[in-house]
């Protein structure tokens, strides 16, 4: 068995892969990097009265992965980079090749992935973090659940200009509803609740078109969403609207947030972590 582990800057998440299939999944958080490696692979041995003898290799990545000096337990650990770990577990859930993969975590990270070769296409510093920041200077909270209840009860229509604030007729291919302008309207009467409605409007939105921009550039009508941020309910519906207006499909898939730590597990060339 393998254990792809995938170090992020808030949460860690394995998988453990046995001849390419997904056995076991776990997540766990930890600031120090090699707190965080050692805690979810002693998670999921305990959970899962596995032995250690039965992991045959370690492949980290992500952001945290450098901190990873030396073997993890004396199991052969190695270090794939980042981009290319999210292609390959893109394209593995995906089915799609080549396949355009936005990868929403803290911020959004663009890749595109075409026969064996993940290249970075760009991304944004806008993501989950933007959210969290934003909610706790405008709202006064940090709890994601918290941040998505009041979204949930809101309207963002008192929040952001929309076409028909300024226009009586349709632009382009825009309905009245789409938006001109995010935060650019601000009722005296908004609340709690359609401020964060507005928020997470404003952030898919961005995410949303930088898909578009990367899915037409590359002639891709199809962008498969990674990450923690694929599995939000409220940002699909943002999306909804995007792929209604440009027609880029947007695929979501299980185990969509493990979709990094899947492609180094699943990955052929990981570099030693000593080099």
């Amino acid at each position: 068995m393998t254990i792809g582990v995938d170090i992020g800057s808030t949460t860690t998440k394995a998988i453990v892969v046995d001849h390419e299939d997904i056995i076991i999944k776990a997540k766990t958080r930890a600031e120090d990097p090699l707190t965080a490696a050692t805690g979810i692979i002693g998670k999921i041995t305990q959970e899962n009265n596995l032995h250690i003898n039965d992991i045959k290799k370690i492949i980290v990545t992500g952001v945290g992965s450098s901190g990873i000096k030396n073997n993890i337990f004396d199991i052969e650990t190695e270090r794939i980079d980042e981009i290319s770990a999210i292609g390959r577990g893109g394209v593995f859930l995906a089915g799609i090749d080549p396949i355009m993969i936005v990868n929403i975590g803290t911020g959004t990270v663009i890749v595109e992935y075409d026969h064996g070769e993940s290249r970075h296409f760009g991304g944004s510093g806008v993501g989950g973090g933007t959210i969290i920041g934003l909610s706790k200077a405008l709202l006064n909270i940090t709890g994601f659940s918290e941040i998505m209840d009041l979204a949930s009860k809101g309207d963002a229509s008192r929040v952001d200009l929309q076409i028909q604030d300024i226009v009586s007729e349709t632009i382009s291919f825009l309905g009245k509803d789409a938006t001109a302008a995010n935060f650019g309207k601000m009722e005296e009467g908004a609340s709690r609740e359609d401020i964060a409605s507005a928020l997470i409007n404003m952030v898919y939105q961005v995410i949303g078109m930088l898909a578009v921009f990367a899915g037409r550039a590359e002639k891709m009508d199809k962008v498969i969403l990674t990450g923690n941020g694929s599995n939000n309910m409220l940002g699909r519906k943002v999306l909804e609207a995007i792929t209604t207006m440009y027609g880029i499909e947007f695929v979501y898939t299980k185990d969509a947030e493990y979709a990094t730590a899947i492609g180094a597990a699943l990955s052929n060339n990981p570099a030693p972590c000593n080099v």
